[in-house]
């Protein structure tokens, strides 16, 4: 990056400067005449001193230039102008005033937009820019980064270099000469009086920032403090597990609370610091109308000054102070801006980041990873300057399936690392074939080199975003250039921004060896399948929503799976397993809100409590006169409830089953009783009242046998719910996706579509039955891989803390797979597993990188004998051996319930894949 702030501003934006300097330019003009007319509204027009001498007309519209006494006095005529009255030039000169204010607020308006777009401009070019150095770290240098530190710099300490950019030459240029206008304009009409405006504004320049250095160096500390700050609460968030685990949370409390102050006690310095400088220069400026009321009142009594003159120069003063203290301001915001933009360049420095590639040269060094692999005299240090790889030669031939044998320190990592340009601080040379390690392109390492660690990085999306991750490497198709896409295409340029389109199609399916996005998600579910987690991706599958235009016809399918289902649990003398949801009926399992919903909330308004705030809703109940008596069973429940959880822990099980009330809300809703009962329905507030109504939505007979819902309720509420839709659908989005028997619910996840209503929770093992005959219908309709198509948008969560240890490790895996690279480097990646499962994904490893290589780490030799070739460690020294011959591979056996999760939904059909093979899968990819 440019050292300097101002260069790197005028190198990107000189253009658009240029633009805004002429127009600041060819405002002065409409400025002075604003500041001239009002001596002559005074001295012509109100005075009177155009029609001396008995003159029946004046002048408008002339312009004559009036030069001061000091300056010979007199006046030059440029244009005469026309003959007016006294009247008409008095109306003529204050609407021309008027214009001239116009002129002048219009200008400063286009200047301010302009500035402020350019400064947008400028900030997300260099937003991009440093994100794009952020891509480029070296590997030592990500040891030593914090993603939040990092994330601080790019999103908020640039906002003040940012907002900076827009008035960098602007300000000082469109501020200086309004300011210099106005003080010519003072000293034209009188000297002594721009003398002392100019002694006073001087003082200013001169005293006021040096009151304000000491601020800078506060506001330095104030940035590096917020930024450890920063990184301090996102180390605490991401290790939040031991700080349950070990119970630590008053030390980080206390920690952190020490922190707070240190930020405390710099800010509340720059605030005193900041205050007596503002009151300073508050003073400053004030003491120049007093000498100017004092001596210019003087001039004028003595005749030296006319009073039109004293009111023009009074009128001008009033422009002075501002342009000067923004002024100031501007020169205090340069050198606190310079020094943010310092720490940011000095973040980034050219020595933490990669070198970057020309294109061409990057594509005519993408030619796959050939011939052997050599490793000459390599050398190695940890952190602490210790030795890891004392030295030794290798060399395999590729492509193989070789394993680094640990000897129990960081050499192997150390080794692996290395050969997936992982680690570029070593001594000693690595070849393949003829080309270097160290030499390759980053783009070619990303291509034909992939690493799996022993920290699965996830990003937040779906499984299948999360899959496909090595496929995105360049946009494939562009997307059709509509307005907005030109639009967007156009800033880019300006910007420096990249002009490839996120909206675009960046999958390589090519690389993937699929020829389609079909045949893609079949080849990602066998390799998820051999992996060990079709099961769950099956569940996920169940309890996803299906997307219609990922999957056409689908739709059709599972409503048609749906009649199945009845009809198989109707002949088979178990229809009473699941009550349907029937238009007519009340439904004895769903809850009271769904009942009179009768469909899935699409809206936020009508999810959760939110509903009893949702107008539309409230005047049906009103009219159904439904309000007080669910308020009423709400107070029940509330009592029931507070008498049930006194004394127990959260996180007891009463508190699953009885998900009305949190832990934390009880003494609330004790107190809320307690109203009740003592003031009545008369002692509630609107918010007890709303807080009260939402209770009994949740409610379900059935599970919480509270015996407040009786059958002419229940005949109520099937009222309302008539009521309800014709409300709802009155509505241009009625918020609800109402249940159809043969229509797919889009917003319900895909099991509750097939079974179309709730499981019977009175039959101790509906849910076991109703998998089984679920299980029958999947397998009969070959919907297996469609459910599991649907379990690839199983959302993963932020770094994929929606899925378990050995869920991330085996995506993690799949990730590197899909984009069959040359080289797959495999480095404490199957930690989470036990034994046999390492074993079996061993296996699957190997047999999957077909004719590329696989680089594995091996914690001992139990399973050295499946690889070809072997690297091991000498008292630090490299050797190549011989795969031991005892370790021969064992059988494989099927994968226990103790590796995997147990499956299981809400609604029972969680295991209906229980029995499938695989082949229906394979057929499909084939």
């Amino acid at each position: 990056m440019t050292k300097s702030l101002f260069r790197y501003i005028w190198r990107h934006s000189r253009r658009d400067q240029l633009i805004i300097f002429a127009v600041v330019l060819g405002s002065l003009p409409f400025f002075y005449m604003s500041l001239d007319l009002p001596r002559k509204i005074v001295n012509e027009a109100i005075q009177g001193r155009a029609f001396e001498d008995g003159r029946m007309t004046a002048p408008f519209l002339d312009f004559a230039i009036h030069w001061p006494s000091w300056l010979g006095g007199g006046e030059t005529q440029i244009v005469e102008g026309v003959q007016v009255g006294r009247l008409e030039l008095l109306f003529g000169l204050s609407f021309l005033f008027l214009f001239f204010v116009l002129v002048n607020g219009f200008i400063k308006y286009w200047i301010n937009v302009q500035k402020g777009a350019l400064g947008e401009r400028m900030m997300r070019r260099l937003r991009f820019e440093l994100f794009s150095y952020a891509l480029r770290f070296t590997p030592e240098a990500l040891r030593n980064v914090r993603s939040a530190e990092a994330a601080t710099i790019i999103k908020d300490e640039v906002e003040p270099i940012g907002g900076f950019i827009g008035d960098a030459y602007i300000q000082p240029l469109m501020l200086g000469t309004q300011a210099a206008t106005a003080l010519t304009f003072i000293l034209i009409q009188s000297l002594w009086l721009g003398l002392l405006a100019a002694a006073i504004v001087g003082a200013q320049f001169i005293i006021i920032p040096r009151l304000r250095r000491q601020l800078l160096v506060l506001g330095r500390q104030r940035q590096l403090a917020s930024r450890e700050f920063a990184g301090r609460v996102s180390e605490v968030i991401d290790g939040m597990e031991a700080v349950q685990v070990h119970d630590t949370a008053a030390w980080e409390r206390a920690e952190i609370g020490g922190r707070l102050h240190h930020l405390f006690d710099i800010r509340f310095k720059i605030y005193k610091r900041k205050f007596i400088v503002k009151f300073l220069n508050n003073l400053l400026a004030q003491m120049t109308p007093f000498f100017f009321y004092a001596v210019g009142g003087y001039f004028a009594l003595s005749g030296k000054l006319d009073i039109g003159q004293l009111v023009a120069v009074i009128a001008a003063y009033r422009e002075l102070p501002p342009p000067l203290k923004e002024l100031i301001d501007w020169d205090q915001q340069r050198l606190d801006v310079q020094v943010k933009y310092d720490q940011v360049v000095a973040y980034f420095a050219p020595e933490r980041l990669r070198v970057v590639e020309d294109a061409a040269d990057e594509d005519r060094g993408d030619a796959p990873l050939e011939g052997a692999l050599a490793i000459k005299a390599l050398a190695t240090f940890d952190g602490h300057g210790s030795p890891l790889i004392r030295g030794g030669d290798v060399s395999l031939d590729l492509p193989s399936r070789v394993a680094i044998l640990s000897d129990g320190t960081a050499a192997a990592s150390n080794l692996a690392r290395i050969l997936a340009r992982r680690d570029e601080s070593y001594g000693g040379e690595v070849t393949i074939g003829d080309r270097h390690l160290s030499a390759l392109g980053h783009g070619t390492v990303g291509r034909r080199i992939a690493y799996a660690g022993p920290e699965p990085i996830l990003f937040p999306g779906t499984i299948r975003d999360n899959l496909i991750y090595g496929l995105r490497q360049r946009q494939i198709e562009d997307i059709e250039a509509d307005e907005e896409e030109q639009r967007r295409i156009v800033e880019a340029k300006r910007t420096g921004n990249p002009l490839d389109s996120v909206a675009g199609s960046w999958i390589d399916l090519d690389r993937s060896g699929a020829k389609d996005h079909v045949a893609l998600d079949a080849a990602l579910l066998i390799l998820l399948d051999r992996a060990g987690l079709g099961d769950d991706v099956y569940r996920f599958g169940l309890t996803g929503l299906i997307d219609p235009e990922r999957q056409p016809g689908l739709a059709e399918r599972v409503v048609e799976a749906r009649h199945r289902l009845r009809e198989r649990l109707e002949r088979e003398g178990k229809s009473e397993l699941v009550e349907s949801f029937d238009q007519d009926a009340y439904n004895a399992h769903a809850t009271v809100v769904e009942n009179l919903l009768f469909g899935m909330p699409t809206s936020p308004a009508l999810k959760g409590r939110a509903i009893v705030e949702h107008a539309g809703f409230r005047a049906v109940l009103d009219q159904e006169k439904l309000t007080d008596d669910l308020v009423r069973m709400g107070v029940a429940i509330a009592e029931t409830m507070t008498d049930i959880f006194e004394g127990l822990p959260q996180g007891h099980p009463l508190f699953e089953q009885f998900a009305f009330v949190h832990a934390d809300e009880l003494d609330e809703f004790a107190a809320i009783v307690k109203r009740s009962h003592g003031k009545g329905r008369g002692g509630l507030t609107r918010d007890d009242r709303e807080r009260l109504l939402a209770l009994p939505l949740e409610y379900i007979e059935p599970r919480h046998r509270l015996g407040i819902l009786d059958e002419a309720f229940r005949e109520r509420l099937l009222q309302a719910r008539k009521h309800m839709r014709a409300m709802l659908e009155e509505r241009d989005d009625p918020g609800v996706e109402f249940y159809d028997p043969d229509r797919l619910t889009l917003a319900a996840p895909l099991q509750n579509n097939l079974i179309f209503g709730r499981v019977n929770a009175s039959i101790a093992d509906a849910r076991e039955q109703l998998r089984a005959v679920g299980a029958e219908v999947v397998a009969e309709m070959d919907l297996s891989s469609e459910i599991e198509r649907v379990g690839l948008d199983h959302a993963v969560g932020p770094a994929g803390r929606r899925l378990t240890a050995h869920q991330r490790a085996i995506v993690n895996l799949v990730r590197c797979l899909v984009k069959r690279p040359d080289l797959l480097v495999v480095d404490g990646a199957l930690a989470p597993f036990g034994e046999k499962r390492v074993a079996e994904l061993t296996d699957f490893l190997l047999e999957s990188v077909g004719t590329h290589s696989l680089v594995m780490v091996l914690p001992n030799d139990r399973h050295l004998a499946r690889f070809e070739k072997a690297i091991a460690f000498e008292d630090g020294h490299l050797v190549a051996i011989e795969p031991h011959p005892s370790a021969a591979p064992e059988p494989r056996e099927a994968p226990s319930e103790d590796d995997g999760e147990e499956r299981g939904g809400e609604d029972g059909l969680s295991e209906a894949k229980e029995g499938q093979p695989g082949a229906s899968r394979r057929q499909a990819a084939e």
